[in-house]
């Protein structure tokens, strides 16, 4: 059995990179005992200006991208036939009506994302990016704000004080934005895109059987 790392870029906001991830968990099942990964989530901010007050998800992304009402309905509908297919969820878990969807700024989020993986590891760093996802996409929790985040890394059982520590660490946040620019390095533009065992690209979110293929011809390279 070969083992692969598997660098993913993504950022928390975006429903794909939760799609992405359900179809890739879904093809490394498949190859279980044939190849396993190492996977590290990396830092892309679909919004990098975004206030800290955050921006309702409907009037974002018909200012960003110019859809209708009936257009921003249709893509929501895909994107929920799509992780139900993946094996995820992007509906609302929590009890009575839900809060208005919004988008954040999740700079802060990314460093703490850093920060688990150096201090704790890959599987714990993944940890609490499903954490994180379903803050957002589940729960409809503020996760631009630090406090928040804060109650998210101790839900998945990081210590406060340390996470505290890291939010407040520039040499961690110069690392971030430096990873930033490598995606802009390796032509990344947009989320998910999972970079194989250092070099091999595999943008968006792929079906199931286009990782199976990829992670397969990858190994047989390595």
């Amino acid at each position: 059995m070969k083992t692969l790392t598997i660098d993913i870029w993504s950022d928390v906001m975006c429903p794909w990179c939760l799609v992405g991830w359900g179809n890739l968990r879904q093809a490394l099942d498949r190859l279980e005992g044939e190849i396993a990964a190492e996977i590290r989530w990396r830092p892309f901010e679909l919004n990098p200006d975004m206030p800290p007050e955050g921006e309702e998800q409907e009037a974002h992304l018909r200012r960003k991208y110019g859809r209708s009402a009936a257009e921003g309905q249709a893509v929501r509908e895909q994107m929920r036939a799509m992780a139900q297919e993946a094996g995820v969820s992007l509906e609302w878990q929590g009890d009575g009506e839900p809060p208005p969807a919004m988008m954040w700024n999740t700079f802060a989020a990314h460093r703490l994302l850093a920060w688990a993986l150096d201090s704790a590891g890959p599987e714990r760093q993944g940890a609490l990016k499903l954490a994180l996802f379903a803050a957002h996409f589940h729960h409809r929790r503020p996760i631009g704000d630090e406090d928040v985040l804060l109650d998210v890394a101790e839900e998945a059982g990081f210590d406060r004080a340390a996470a505290r520590a890291a939010l407040d660490d520039a040499a961690l946040a110069a690392r971030v934005r430096a990873e930033q620019r490598q995606a802009l390095d390796l032509n990344i533009t947009g989320v998910p895109a999972m970079v194989i065992a250092g070099k091999f690209l595999v943008p968006g979110a792929q079906p199931v059987d286009s990782y199976v293929n990829a992670l397969r011809r990858v190994a047989a390279k390595a």
